[in-house]
């Protein structure tokens, strides 16, 4: 229950924060390609992990009895995207130093600190500095969501591999126990049997002296 409900809102979380990371980040991928330019590392691979970890978290959320049932593939498959997120944010770490401001100093221009050629039709150059920035926020929160993620759903996977060891010794006791009654209870038959084949064959022995003197007096 408690991993119901975390997994649930984090993966939520994760949804919530995702779609505007890939919503900012495809207006970048449009302008480049509009311009027949080719898109950064530092924006193209933000923008293609964005958009798996988005896909992931939508289809995990929605199938969550699956993922409950998989739970160290989904860890493994969090801790991947984790790994992928943190690449990405060291990638963009240039726009942390950026100014988003109308009419920044040369030092603090946005474009040059992430690799982006200017002269593509920006525009202000506060508001790309500022979608940035903001999809690097929130690409750092996804790194300690998926984590979070990945951390609850190994441990969920240790109590379910816990149970059903539990659950397997179970039933080889009780197939065990079953086994060694239905043997006794053959034994027992058994014995039974021979007791009163016993029983009749010396019964016979005990009258059949009995019926030759009646015969021989006759």
């Amino acid at each position: 229950m408690i991993f119901a409900l975390v997994f649930v809102c984090t993966r939520i979380a994760q949804i919530v924060t995702l779609i505007p990371i890939m919503g900012m980040l495809a207006w970048f991928v449009n302008i480049f390609v509009s311009n027949n330019a080719l898109t950064p590392d530092s924006i193209l691979i933000l923008f293609i992990t964005t958009v798996l970890a988005l896909a992931w978290a939508v289809f995990t959320l929605f199938s969550y009895h699956r993922s409950s049932a998989n739970a160290r593939f989904v860890a493994l498959v969090d801790l991947a995207i984790c790994g992928t997120l943190i690449a990405a944010v060291y990638q963009l770490r240039g726009i942390a130093s950026a100014d988003c401001v109308p009419n920044p100093s040369p030092p603090r221009f946005w474009a040059p600190l992430v690799g982006v050629p200017s002269g593509l039709g920006w525009g202000p150059a506060d508001k790309p500095c500022a979608m940035l920035k903001a999809s690097w926020a929130f690409a750092i929160m996804n790194i300690i969501f998926f984590f979070f993620t990945a951390l609850a759903a190994f441990s969920h996977g240790d109590h379910l591999s816990a149970i059903a060891y539990d659950d397997g010794r179970y039933r080889e006791s009780e197939r065990h126990r079953h086994h060694h009654h239905r043997h006794h209870h053959h034994r027992s038959h058994s014995d039974g049997g021979r007791v009163r084949s016993r029983s009749r064959h010396s019964s016979r022995s005990h009258r059949s002296p009995h019926s030759y003197t009646r015969h021989v007096y006759v």
